[in-house]
């Protein structure tokens, strides 16, 4: 854990932001090997899907899409730093395999939805789930114009409007979770939308916020453990979201 907030926090320095502002054509590439020679990135297929799906068709414009950091993407939402949406695959490459099911609650942008889609192929489903409706179509625009966008076409990755607390129970048991805001406590409905062998990654906490790995067993029991500390806008109603400061 002390080993990912050191590696997180060479990624804020002025020295790696300028490295990866260099190069017109190739940042998101560039994002993808810094990512990968700070060991945030392991595996192939992570830095493959995060080289395929181009971070800057996801971030609005005039923002910073290939900097680590979170950006503002209206409603009171953001989009998590590329270093956590790494992380957060690393964490779930084994249960994004061709053909399985991933649900991404609070999908925002609708980045990581993409991402899931092409880890779980046409023959599998990803699925993402927003409350707040604008969100939801800008981000079907975003994937249109993304390598995702035949999965959209053919319906293997879908975007729907709904209080991600619920999850998405039409198409559920999930192989594995990604929530992308922070619970009081991890949702019922999300465990129980899990599938026996299926893997959630969900921060947790209010001021103090923790990403928790929730592993559920072939006989339907749940272990849980913290891998690091985070800090994420809250997964609230839309009401809420909207109206807080």
């Amino acid at each position: 854990m002390e080993v990912l907030r050191s590696i997180f926090s060479c990624f804020s320095s002025p020295r790696s932001h300028g490295l990866w502002s260099s190069g017109a054509s190739d940042k998101n590439k560039a994002m993808v090997e810094q990512l990968q020679r700070y060991g945030v990135i392991k595996s192939s297929k992570v830095a493959e899907v995060m080289e395929t799906i181009d971070r800057g068709l996801f971030v609005p414009q005039g923002g910073s899409p290939y900097f680590d950091s979170p950006m503002a993407i209206g409603y009171n939402a953001t989009i998590s730093a590329p270093h956590m949406h790494a992380a957060c695959l690393e964490l779930l490459e084994d249960h994004l395999q061709p053909g399985m099911r991933a649900l991404d609650v609070g999908s925002g942008t609708g980045y990581l939805t993409a991402c899931f889609a092409l880890m779980v192929g046409p023959g599998g489903r990803a699925v993402g789930v927003e409350h707040i409706p604008e969100l939801v179509a800008s981000s079907a625009e975003n994937i249109k114009k993304s390598a995702a966008a035949p999965q959209l076409n053919d319906g293997s990755l879908s975007i729907h409007i709904a209080d991600g607390r619920e999850g998405w129970p039409e198409l559920a048991p999930y192989d594995c979770i990604h929530v992308g805001a922070a619970a009081p406590q991890i949702p019922e409905a999300l465990i129980e939308q899990l599938k026996p062998g299926g893997r959630m990654v969900i921060p947790v906490g209010t001021i103090f916020q923790e990403l928790k790995v929730v592993d559920k067993k072939l006989d339907g029991g749940v272990s849980i453990r913290d891998e690091t500390s985070v800090r994420y806008v809250p997964l609230t109603s839309k009401d809420a979201q909207l109206h807080s400061n």
